[in-house]
């Protein structure tokens, strides 16, 4: 993070990041605004890219992204009827926050396997 692009005013910058987790809380929004950066899907795409979410879930998540603009729905008016779910432009520009998000936790990942396995060793160590 650089430093210089962070407003001097901290309760600025404590709201601006509140507003952030207001959009992104939760289990399932990251996943879903990560899945759409890849295009725009339908409903039963994103169920079965998305493991263990349930349709209310999604529906209620997909809902509330739509109200704070960062996905849109759209109607095709086709029979059968098709509707997809895409990014708006407001989502889209979360694609560098999605991707240093997914860096932090691949690094994050390999730290702690590794402090686990230090600690795994040295328990068996102490057992012997």
């Amino acid at each position: 993070m650089n430093p210089s692009n962070i407003p001097e005013c901290p309760a600025t910058t404590i709201l601006a990041l509140k507003d952030c987790l207001t959009i992104l809380n939760g289990k399932w929004k990251v996943p879903i605004i990560g899945t759409l950066l890849f295009g725009p899907k339908r409903f039963k795409d994103l169920e079965n890219t998305i493991q263990k979410i349930t349709p209310r879930m999604l529906s209620k998540e997909l809902k509330e992204l739509e109200i704070n603009n960062i996905i849109q729905r759209k109607v095709y008016d086709s029979r059968p009827i098709l509707i997809e779910y895409e990014l708006t432009e407001s989502g889209k520009t979360l694609k560098p926050i999605l991707e240093a998000m997914v860096e932090w936790g691949i690094q994050h990942r390999k730290e702690f396997i590794k402090e686990f396995e230090k600690e795994e060793v040295k328990k068996s160590n102490e057992h012997k």
